[in-house]
């Protein structure tokens, strides 16, 4: 016995404990509020409804290129420390790994090779300006020696970006200036404070130039990256919102690509989400729901509240000696009920819940419906 029959069977059991009362006409279920209340239905006022929901698609959260970073090696080495794991918020500047590497060994020796060249270069150019002054010297012997010490001041420069460039904060290179003493080890800093959203590699891995190791982003802003099916290409603008099904998220269209992809006709549209609430993660595959801002008189109700029959769409409007059946347009649905228009007041009580059971004693007992 399938679920419907087993309903009417119910219905039947239920009206048939008070004898021949119940009367059903074409477009009315004559009922007593005993018989209401036995079957569990219960009445409430239209909700009014400031929005249309058109049609869903598929969706995927991401983070703005702007908001997300790749730390790498910026020189060959040995991972021999990892400070965070995935989840874990950084500081901006906090340093995420240490890797061994001796190629750091051989930049830092060049430029303070370069350093000493420069300092060497620099009092030859102060004292031929000095004997040029007192007319020892000509001013070629100290154009010469300004030539050098420019050349040595370049030189020293470029050695200190490499060593910048490999991780070396200004504090390291300004101790190394100052000791001489050279240390094996690169720091990789976040460049941003964020969260770590992908780690790369696990410590003790030997890795190379330009490696990955972890992939942080700013979660305070998230997009949804959403793929119009064709059918839906001119329903869609800037501007429009979407809500995210199962979830309490919202977001705004902000893109819409100029190209479709041939694979299946979509277009890619992207949505920022409103307030990032906990239901939705990075990487999260979900299903969005255009929704359309209405002026009309729009009302949403629960499903079950909603019988159909034969293509046509029907409510159960209360009054004194039962329910009158109410032709309505379904306009859109969502996951909290379904969004109708048709010819009401607005004050009317209406059936909120056991809409089959009223279907089955409107269309009669034993209906094939």
């Amino acid at each position: 016995m399938n679920m419907l029959k087993k309903l009417i069977l119910m219905v039947a059991l239920t009206l048939g404990a008070f004898g021949n009362n119940v009367l059903s006409d074409e477009n009315f279920i004559h009922l007593s509020q005993q018989q209401i209340d036995n079957l569990g239905i219960k009445t409430g006022k239209l909700v009014l409804a400031d929005h249309i929901p058109l049609f869903t698609a598929p969706a995927k959260v991401i983070v703005p290129s702007a908001n997300e970073f790749v730390l790498s090696a910026s020189q060959a080495g040995l991972v021999v420390k990892l400070n965070a794991s995935i989840g874990d918020k950084v500081a901006k500047g906090q340093v995420l790994a240490l890797v061994n590497s001796p190629d750091l060994l051989t930049l830092q020796g060049n430029y303070l090779t370069a350093v000493s060249a420069l300092k060497l270069a620099t009092a030859t150019y102060n004292r031929e300006k000095t004997l040029r002054k007192e007319g020892i010297v000509s001013g070629r012997s100290e154009q010469e020696a300004f030539n050098i010490y420019n050349a040595a001041l370049i030189q020293a420069n470029e050695k200190k970006q490499l060593l910048q460039i490999a991780g070396m904060a200004s504090s390291e290179i300004q101790q190394l200036d100052s000791t001489g003493k050279l240390a094996s080890q690169i720091s990789v800093r976040s460049p941003i404070a964020g969260s770590i959203i992908e780690r790369m590699v696990l410590a003790g891995t030997r890795v190379d130039i330009l490696s990955p190791l972890y992939r942080v982003a700013n979660l305070d802003e998230l997009w949804l990256e959403i793929n119009i099916p064709q059918e839906h290409i001119n329903d869609i603008k800037i501007g429009d919102q979407v809500e995210v099904e199962s979830s309490s998220a919202t977001a705004e269209i902000k893109v819409l690509s100029q190209s479709v992809n041939p694979e299946n006709q979509s277009i890619m549209a992207k949505a920022i989400i409103n307030n990032n609430p906990a239901s939705v993660r990075v990487g999260q595959k979900v299903t969005i729901q255009l929704i359309q801002a209405t002026n009309a008189e729009t009302y949403k109700l629960s499903d079950t509240a909603i019988a159909h029959n034969k293509g046509k769409t029907y409510v159960f409007i209360r009054e004194k000696d039962g329910f009158k059946v109410s032709q309505v347009s379904l306009l859109g649905k969502q996951t909290d009920g379904s969004v109708i228009t048709g010819n009401f007041s607005g004050d009317e009580d209406v059936a909120i819940n056991n809409a089959a059971a009223l279907k089955a004693n409107w269309l009669g007992l034993g209906s094939g419906e």
